[in-house]
Order: C-alpha cells, then sequence, then structure tokens
C-alpha cells in the first residue's frame, strides 16, 4: 500500500526503515521522503512506528 503519494513510497518501505532503526517521522522522511512534502501521510507514518514499537514490547509481543 502507498504511504505517501507524494514521494511513491510504501508502507514496506517505512516498515523496513523501522526495523532499521528509524524510530520518528522526521528519520522517515530523511531516509526516504515520506511525510517530507504535503504531509498528509505523516499521521499514517507514525502508526507504523507505533504498531512496530507495540510489536517490540514483551508484553504485547506475547499476546
Amino acid at each position: 500500500m502507498f504511504v505517501c503519494l507524494c514521494t511513491g513510497v510504501t508502507s514496506q518501505v517505512v516498515t523496513d526503515l523501522v526495523s532499521a532503526g528509524a524510530s520518528t517521522s522526521k528519520q522517515i522522511a530523511d531516509a526516504c521522503g515520506a511525510g517530507s512534502d504535503c504531509g498528509r501521510c505523516r499521521r499514517t507514518v507514525r502508526a507504523i512506528i507505533a504498531a512496530a514499537q507495540t510489536q517490540q514490547c514483551p508484553v504485547h509481543a506475547a499476546s
């Protein structure tokens, strides 16, 4: 699914960047451009980051 239509960035690209250590929407924007143009996708980028952080939490990962 496309996250950022301005730059053509997909959710997989954002997920891969989060897996590689990106933890803020600014870091994602710097790495791939998502969120650096109009900004409409920043909420989605932040949601992907939050979901990845929840999955890494030992309490939430067990459920």
